[in-house]
């Protein structure tokens, strides 16, 4: 059982049994008040119906004594709440069990009101004597009513004094149960806390020590644990998985680490037996000078290019050189291809000074500038041209190098964006093009920097956007795969 079902099933039924008894406990208590606001409501009644027949009495008497419209108002007020009374005892009577008694009370307060009203007409007579004799009788029917009042009350409390004992006999029932309830409840929540929490911490605790041990190197497991079937069981296996993957890895990587040890040796030996970078400089300096003394300037000038050309290329690869130092490396680069191929090409210029000042991975325009001569305008009998436009914007700098050659396909141009191994196939500097992206990436910490443009038989625009920095700060490593 997976955690996520465990939560869905046991928490929602634990939250239905407090719900429910929570719900009786409360039908329970209700029906208990319902019950003491019912007995309370009829007593108040009757109180209430005592006392507006004694402020009725009062009404009348000031009436007799003065009569006037103020104090006839005053009864008639009195009046009008004295009959909201006897409705209300008249409702009280046809639902309770004891009828005849409250509609007993209620003539009496019919025969008040009938006194009243007749001595109101004794009054309109002008029949002093007659209205006396009617309030006196009323007042007479008001202290019958008073004592009658206060029997209903009596009688009220003794027939709810067993229901009252039993009230508070289900009360103390209740109260029991609610705290066995909540003690039942709270070790049950308990349980199932514990019982989720060890099905968690247990397999996340394996999980903890599994860690430290590959911490420390141990890498094979020590035991074949039993996994549970929950998501932790999956992440422990999967953990497991990982740790038998990243041991086969470490070996393969052991063995290739030892085969880079012996290519390297193999390239050491290689370059000890390499002519001296500087015996070559020296040598070519000594060519120019003869050739100079000879009168060949251009052979000096292009040994002169030539030693230029080299030294740039055993330079520390790993530092940033100026744009200026890159078009003046390519101006080297194009001096000799003139050589070769004479009125054959051209290089076109449009550089914007201002961009200059700017930073870039050594040996990065170059090898483009090659790439285009090799592939693009190397069999053009005439007219090829290779362009270089250096533009400079607020936050960037647009190189282009584009050439008029044979063009590429749809293809090999989506495999040079790629940066595939079988799409290269440079030659001369040893610098392939994947290289020069691949640093440009590093270099400056983006990805799309290169666009190639390109179509069959119609020449090639390779242009880059790099970011305007002069500081030469930049996410960089050193170059690889130089062949």
């Amino acid at each position: 059982m997976t955690i996520r079902t465990k939560l869905l099933i046991f928490i929602p039924l634990l939250v239905l049994l407090v719900n429910l008894i929570t719900f009786f406990l409360f039908q329970s208590g209700n029906m208990v008040q319902q019950s003491y606001n019912q007995m309370m409501d009829r007593i108040l009644l009757y109180n209430q119906s005592s006392k507006s027949v004694e402020n009725n009495l009062s009404a009348l008497y000031n009436y007799l004594l003065n009569p006037g419209d103020i104090n006839y108002e005053l009864y008639e007020q009195n009046l009008i709440e004295l009959k909201e009374m006897r409705l209300k005892l008249q409702v009280h009577s046809e639902a309770s069990t004891r009828s005849s008694t409250i509609t007993s009370y209620t003539h009496m307060l019919d025969t008040f009101l009938q006194q009243q009203q007749s001595a109101l007409t004794a009054v309109s007579a002008e029949s002093s004597k007659a209205s006396l004799i009617h309030y006196e009788n009323a007042e007479r029917t008001a202290n019958f009513i008073r004592e009658d009042s206060q029997q209903l009350v009596e009688m009220e409390l003794n027939i709810y004094e067993p229901i009252y004992e039993q009230i508070q006999a289900e009360n103390k029932r209740m109260y029991l149960l609610g705290a066995a309830v909540f003690i039942t409840n709270t070790l049950l929540s308990i349980l199932l806390a514990i019982w989720i929490s060890r099905s968690i911490t247990g397999p996340v605790s394996s999980l903890v020590s599994r860690a430290k041990q590959i911490s420390k190197g141990h890498l094979l497991q020590s035991s074949n644990q039993q996994q549970a079937k929950d998501e932790l069981g999956v992440l422990s296996g999967a953990f497991e998985q990982m740790s038998s993957d990243l041991l086969g890895l470490m070996e393969k990587e052991k063995e290739s680490l030892e085969k880079d040890r012996l290519v390297k040796e193999l390239e050491l030996q290689a370059l000890q037996s390499q002519i001296n970078p500087h015996f070559l400089f020296n040598t070519l300096n000594v060519l120019s000078k003869l050739a100079l003394i000879e009168g060949a300037e251009k052979t000096s000038d292009l040994i002169v290019s030539m030693s230029n050309l080299l030294r740039y290329n055993l330079r520390n690869l790993d530092h940033a050189v100026t744009l200026r130092d890159e078009v003046a490396h390519v101006e080297e680069y194009f001096t000799l291809q003139q050589a070769r191929f004479r009125d054959r090409i051209q290089l076109v210029k449009d550089i914007d000074p201002s961009a200059m000042k700017y930073h870039i991975p050594a040996l990065t325009l170059q090898p483009i500038v090659e790439n285009a001569f090799v592939h693009g305008i190397e069999r053009m009998e005439k007219g090829a041209i290779i362009r270089l436009e250096i533009k400079h914007d607020q936050n960037n700098i647009h190189i282009s190098i584009s050439d008029n050659g044979s063009g590429m396909t749809d293809e090999v141009r989506q495999s040079l964006l790629r940066m595939e191994s079988g799409a290269f196939t440079e030659q001369s500097t040893g610098l392939g093009t994947k290289n020069v992206f691949k640093r440009l990436q590093l270099f400056y910490g983006v990805n799309e920097l290169i666009d190639i443009e390109s179509e069959l038989g119609k020449g090639t625009t390779v242009t880059i956007r790099i970011p305007a920095r002069e500081d030469g700060n930049h996410v960089y490593v050193p170059t690889v795969n130089r062949r």
